[in-house]
């Protein structure tokens, strides 16, 4: 889902560009947002990881965008959408260094490489998941229907804190 989060932006750029009037690095902007965000959210949330424990702050990230990025699909604003994408960026920020130090911990030796690529393929598979959807769901149901299943992750989070 990560993945997913960060590309669909992406995919629904033309929607916002259009509905809201703004330029093309205006939009470019949103962006921006959430990368900035990303980078604060790893450098904070890396080092919170080693403290309190990687899996309880993989799960607190991941309820920071899956939540954040929920309600931007209630903005009627650049400026608010764009906040919301900084915040969601905090929590993509936080989920990535935590889930990387997790599977080296983890994994064998020999495997350790090999599973580290596998986890960063399943971003790019995000990316693929955002595009395709969103070819179908922008001219059905309008670009709102493609940010609020950014908050997928929630319906497991009840399993995930079992299970951590």
């Amino acid at each position: 889902m990560n993945g997913y989060d960060m590309f669909m932006l992406g995919t629904i750029l033309p929607s916002l560009m259009a509905e809201w009037r703004v330029s093309a690095v205006e939009a470019g902007l949103f962006s921006s947002y959430a990368l900035f965000g990303m980078m604060i959210g790893a450098l904070v949330f890396g080092p919170v990881g080693d403290k309190f424990g990687r899996k309880k702050v993989v799960l607190i990230c991941t309820v920071i965008f899956s939540i954040s990025t929920f309600i931007s699909g209630f903005t009627d604003d650049p400026a608010s959408f764009g906040i919301r994408r900084f915040i969601a960026g905090l929590g993509l920020g936080g989920v990535m260094p935590n889930l990387i130090a997790i599977i080296t911990e983890y994994s064998p030796k020999k495997l350790r490489s090999t599973l580290v690529a596998i986890m960063f393929s399943g971003h790019a598979l995000g990316g693929v998941v955002a595009s395709l959807g969103a070819m179908y769901l922008i001219p059905n149901f309008g670009w709102r229907v493609v940010v609020w299943l950014g908050a997928l992750p929630l319906i497991f989070m009840p399993k995930l804190l079992i299970i951590s």
